[in-house]
């Protein structure tokens, strides 16, 4: 269940335009990039209508960020070319490791608009994937230089050249003390407890695709977590122990 679902809508505000774009010029249109948040809260709207039919798509199946493609019924969306580029950011990031939220802020740092891109796959120390509307590459080549302290090279490349893995999925079973966010994240994520508190408080971790930056933050059953380039995390069920601890069934989706 999404938390905060008012929220994702008052942001829909781009899509009563493009539905109805669709609807009068019997084209397909597409929106910008959007969060999962939104992205689910678009859904929901676009399911009540009968005209139209909708496809989303990021670049890979378990891709975050997507955009939707909407049009008539009439109008087939399987087998059209998506309008989306696939942008390499090569650099020698080891002695300066960049995270995620590096690579982000140097996307908007050259102006890249959060609108314009989607997923940021992570290389380690060989630097960085990142999809992109085809319109936005040209910019960002002519302006992203650097990333941390490391001078970066952008190429366009082929999608047969994208580094995701097929999506995968691991069931996990634990038994903790409490249902604190960096315990069931340490266990689900396969990270040690610091670590894990390191990224909560980064700003890398989501619960129901809400930003929560409190360690001690109490999951449920039902919960998904989410931590940028490492997956999600989806609690299936807890059960207390006669010992009062908790017994966790997680699967992990990467």
């Amino acid at each position: 269940m999404i938390e905060n679902d008012h929220a994702a809508k008052d942001e829909l505000g781009f899509l009563s335009g493009a539905i109805a774009q669709a609807i009068k010029t019997w084209t397909v249109c597409y929106t910008p990039f959007l969060d999962p948040a939104v992205l689910a809260a678009a859904h929901s709207e676009l399911d009540r209508l009968t005209e139209i039919h909708y496809q989303s798509f990021g670049g890979y199946p378990q891709a975050e960020r997507c955009r939707l493609a909407i049009a008539r019924r009439d109008i087939p969306l399987e087998g059209e070319p998506l309008p989306l580029g696939l942008l390499s950011i090569a650099g020698n990031f080891l002695f300066d490791p960049a995270q995620y939220r590096d690579f982000e802020q140097a996307l908007l740092s050259s102006g890249t608009s959060p609108e314009n891109f989607g997923d940021i796959i992570l290389l380690g120390e060989r630097g960085a994937q990142v999809i992109l509307t085809p319109e936005a590459i040209a910019p960002l080549k002519a302006t992203l230089h650097q990333v941390r302290t490391v001078p970066v090279t952008l190429q366009e490349i082929p999608w047969a050249e994208l580094k995701v893995s097929p999506p995968q999925t691991k069931a996990i079973a634990t038994v903790e003390a409490s249902l604190r966010l960096d315990a069931l994240g340490s266990a689900g994520f396969g990270l040690s407890r610091s670590k894990m508190v390191d990224l909560i408080n980064q700003g890398d971790v989501r619960v129901n695709w809400q930003p929560i930056h409190q360690a001690s933050h109490r999951l449920q059953a039902g919960d998904l977590l989410v931590v940028r380039g490492k997956g999600r995390v989806e609690i299936r069920s807890i059960q207390l122990t006669k010992k009062e601890r908790y017994r966790v069934e997680m699967i992990r989706h990467r």
